[in-house]
């Protein structure tokens, strides 16, 4: 069997933009998540809107949104891509004392939105900890993945459940 091919290099093994120019617009969806783990009393003042820099989740969220419009900014050789929706979910759990980040990215295009979704998941977790440090530094992020795609040539992924 064939190794893959890593679509990001040209023969010469030099990294290229990859050229969708004769593929078929699409339907593309893309789910992402990440995790932020923080102290019993960090997660109560974050629940309670009880932070030095105000509400965090509400800025997490519009932070998450402008980094999947933001993408081919940051990720070299990422596609500009016109977005059609991009949506950021914050789910608190007291018992963990996580907040359990998913973005979602839309759009029908010749290339995917996983980046744009793991961009959104990864920076609205960074805001959370920019939002929080001032009263806990060991904060941790965790578990940024892609959970779903759909649409283009490689059809559907669904990542295995996590505990």
């Amino acid at each position: 069997m064939d190794s893959p091919r890593l679509t990001h290099l040209d023969e010469k093994g030099q990294a290229r933009m990859v050229d969708v120019g004769g593929k078929t617009p699409t339907t593309r969806v893309a789910v992402a998540e990440a995790l932020v783990r923080l102290a019993p009393a960090t997660f109560a003042l974050l629940a309670e809107g009880g932070l030095p820099k105000g509400d965090a989740l509400a800025t997490a969220r519009i932070a998450g949104i402008m980094a999947a419009k933001r993408t081919p900014d940051l990720i070299p050789l990422c596609h500009p891509l016109g977005l059609d929706a991009v949506d950021v979910r914050l789910e608190l759990d007291e018992a963990a004392s996580s907040v359990r980040i998913e973005a979602e990215a839309r759009l029908n295009a010749k290339t995917g939105v996983e980046m744009e979704a793991l961009t959104a998941a990864s920076v609205a977790a960074l805001t959370l900890y920019d939002m929080c440090k001032a009263v806990q530094k060991d904060i941790v992020i965790e578990r940024v993945r892609l959970l779903y795609k759909a649409g283009g040539k490689s059809g559907e992924f669904r990542a295995p459940r996590t505990p």
